[in-house]
């Protein structure tokens, strides 16, 4: 069973095996080494102390074993999901059901009004999983495919309107949409 977690100290060396040279690729940096890691598992550890945090980050864990890390990068000025998988767990929809759980940890808990994300162009399962998640294209930027997601919008329930929904509905069908109609006097 696919979890999200707070990182511990004790994660240093399984983010040795998920920040490797396959799954840094396409992120214009190397792999981690012994003190990144470190470092970056003691930062994460303190930050998920700290609320509201610049940047959460939580692992990735599967039945124990931690495979991954999904941020939402909220030190810049749109936040921003970030997300990272050990190569032998790509292809299995982890990622996807990661960065589902984070935009509603940031749409409920954070109340954002929209989460940007970014993948190099090679990298087309990246891609994928976006817009798996409900993430929506919106160009490019600085060598990167760009995608926003904004909170889904509540249906609206006409049953409940006071009047059944009757009024409303009513307004609808004597409007025209197809042709300008002149304004009314009241």
């Amino acid at each position: 069973m696919l979890t999200l977690r707070k990182l511990t100290l004790e994660d240093a060396g399984a983010l040795l095996c998920i920040y490797s040279p396959a799954s840094t690729r396409f992120l214009g940096r190397g792999p981690m080494d012994d003190a990144e890691a470190r470092r970056v598992a003691g930062e994460a550890a303190v930050s998920s102390i700290r609320f509201p945090s610049t940047v959460s980050t939580l692992g990735l864990d599967l039945d124990g074993d931690l495979i991954g890390i999904v941020k939402l990068h909220l030190d810049r000025p749109v936040a921003t999901l970030s997300y990272i998988l050990r190569a032998d767990s790509w292809g299995k929809g982890h990622a996807t059901e990661a960065v589902r759980r984070m935009t509603v940890l940031g749409f409920g808990h954070l109340r954002l009004p929209e989460i940007h994300a970014r993948h190099h162009p090679e990298n087309v399962a990246s891609g994928r999983v976006l817009l798996k998640a409900g993430f929506a294209p919106t160009g490019e930027h600085a060598g990167f495919t760009t995608y926003t997601i904004r909170p889904p919008v509540p249906p609206v329930d006409l049953a409940s309107a006071g009047d059944g929904g009757l009024g409303f509905c009513a307004v609808l069908r004597a409007h025209s949409f197809d042709t300008p109609q002149e304004p009314t006097a009241r």
